[in-house]
């Protein structure tokens, strides 16, 4: 079992708006999927696929209450701007890479479960662990981010 490859960076953004048309108007990504997690305070939340649809960045509202860098915010104060919030990688079997990254002493954020993110909506399988370091690692099962893309 190994690691396929980088599924996606995570960035919280103080102006969500703003940020989502950086991206799209300068750098020329596009929005593959959007939607809201009201258990994490997300409001808005958006996948943008790269020009190339092999590189993503997901980006998190500013009220967003998530990890980085391994700390939980536990408000606005403690949220971490300009930080890389997790490192998301696709892998064949989430709960079997969940349970390889535990034997290797990492701690459990998030067991495997599946999501169900928007409209449509798309699912997507996925575990998140504090690595032993404390970066936040999420693995991930292969998701079309720009399903959207092909309407």
């Amino acid at each position: 079992m190994s690691v396929k490859g980088l599924a996606h960076v995570a960035i919280q953004a103080k102006d969500y708006k703003a940020t989502i048309d950086f991206y799209t108007q300068v750098l020329g990504f596009k929005v593959g999927h959007h939607w809201s997690l009201p258990a994490f305070q997300i409001q808005e939340a958006a996948m943008l696929v790269s020009p190339d649809q092999r590189t993503c960045i997901e980006v998190f509202d500013n009220e967003a209450i998530i990890p980085a860098q391994g700390k939980k915010a536990s408000s606005e104060e403690e949220i971490s701007h300009g930080a890389l919030l997790h490192f998301a990688f696709y892998v064949d079997d989430v709960k079997e890479m969940y349970n390889k990254a535990l034997h290797h002493k990492a701690k459990t954020y998030i067991e495997p479960s599946q999501l169900s993110l928007g409209e449509p909506p798309l699912a997507v399988k996925n575990a998140l662990v504090y690595s032993p370091n404390g970066e936040v690692i999420e693995f991930i099962e292969d998701v079309n981010f720009d399903m959207s893309l092909k309407k």
